[in-house]
């Protein structure tokens, strides 16, 4: 059976979409984040929760906060992309709720009360924005680079505050020369599918 997305969409977004690993200097405009931002923002989240949090990373000065909190393989593809996003899960986001579920404006504080439940449910329902941010990107023809190879909490207290974890930081721009390394393996249907 075939899907429904068009073939080319479909290598956009999946097939041929590559992390970069090194980028033009082509400018990522404001214009393209926000369509990404648009687009991506109708991705599920459990009750509809959306805690995810972007930091664009633009001026100089940032950027050179942000680098030294990479990791050594990662500082030089930072310093240089176009743009680089700090993705994190706002550990507060309950009190969007009345706004974001007003079916269930109680959900605030019946189900989300308590610190430790909306750490663990903000991480999970980040975490899935974070892969619909990175196909967003490739959606607007751009390439993204996701790492996780950063000192978290230098992140966080350089960037962020005590109610935001970062989870991933993106270098988002069109690839460079040599941007690919090899394509990995992939583990095939039989492999993750089992039914029951």
């Amino acid at each position: 059976m075939s899907l429904a997305l068009d073939p080319a969409a479909q290598d956009l977004l999946f097939r041929e979409a590559r992390t970069a690993n090194t980028f033009t200097d082509e400018p990522v405009t404001e214009e393209q984040v926000r369509a990404i931002y648009d687009l991506v923002k109708y991705g599920p989240t459990a009750m509809n929760q959306s805690p995810l949090r972007v930091t664009l990373v633009r001026s100089a000065e940032a950027r050179e906060r942000l680098v030294p909190h990479m990791a050594e393989g990662n500082r030089t593809k930072t310093a240089t992309a176009p743009l680089v996003a700090i993705l994190s899960a706002d550990n507060e986001f309950h009190e969007e709720l009345p706004h974001l579920f007003p079916h269930f404006p109680q959900a605030k504080d019946a189900v989300f009360g308590e610190r430790p439940v909306r750490e663990s449910s903000a991480a999970m329902n980040a975490g899935l924005q974070a892969a619909y941010f990175i196909v967003g990107v490739r959606a607007a023809g751009l390439a993204a680079g996701p790492m996780s190879g950063f000192d978290h909490e230098g992140v966080r207290k350089e960037f962020l505050d005590d109610d935001h974890t970062p989870l991933m930081i993106v270098n988002i721009g069109r690839p460079g020369p040599d941007a690919w390394y090899p394509r990995s393996p992939r583990l095939e249907y039989e492999q993750v599918v089992t039914s029951v």
